[in-house]
């Protein structure tokens, strides 16, 4: 039975760690890319823990082994990680259910990964439903970007109710979808 908790421990952030590079885009073949999806951002255990302290990541444990994860930021962390700049700066300029993001509290799903032989069997869902229960109190909403060719992970956020709220497209060329969920909406 898979056990969705808020991580802990420096063996679970290695267990992120792990999960994270033999997800990392850069890794993967084109027909991997398309087919099962990918993470674009690499952390350092360093920046995890610190990211850690602010908020606590879920994770996804099935007999001792990271299942999946969902990584923790706000705004605290804006300024920690380079390549999120952008992401931070397009979401100052956004107005999301009834919210201007320049002064509400939000989470920022920092990144999510489910490890290829638990896909398909819920660890998604269980793990944004945790994440939900973990922060939905404290932030109204919960809001990310996802690269517009990851078309598995847009599929999955979709699904479970977040809503496509902008596009644009990074300095790299990239272009991104920024995704939001109203949880007083009960989505």
């Amino acid at each position: 039975m898979v056990e969705f908790k808020q991580a802990e421990t420096d063996d679970e952030l290695v267990g992120i760690l792990d999960l994270q590079q033999s997800n990392l885009a850069a890794g993967l073949t084109s027909k991997e890319l398309e087919r099962e999806g990918f993470v674009t951002v690499s952390h350092s255990l360093e920046l995890l823990r610190e990211l850690n302290d602010i908020e606590r990541h879920v994770i996804a444990i099935k007999d001792g082994r990271i299942a999946g994860y969902v990584l923790a930021m706000t705004k605290a962390s804006r300024h920690r990680i380079p390549i999120l700049f952008e992401m931070f700066a397009e979401f100052d300029r956004l107005s999301v259910f009834g919210h201007d993001l320049r002064g509400s509290a939000y989470m920022v799903i920092g990144q999510v990964c489910v490890a290829k032989e638990f896909r398909g069997q819920g660890v998604f869902e269980g793990l944004y439903r945790e994440y939900q229960r973990q922060f939905s109190t404290r932030y109204p909403i919960a809001i990310t970007e996802v690269a517009s060719s990851n078309t598995r992970s847009l599929a999955a956020h979709r699904k479970l109710g977040f809503r496509e709220v902008a596009e644009y497209t990074g300095e790299s060329g990239t272009r991104w979808v920024i995704v939001a969920w109203d949880w007083n909406a009960g989505q």
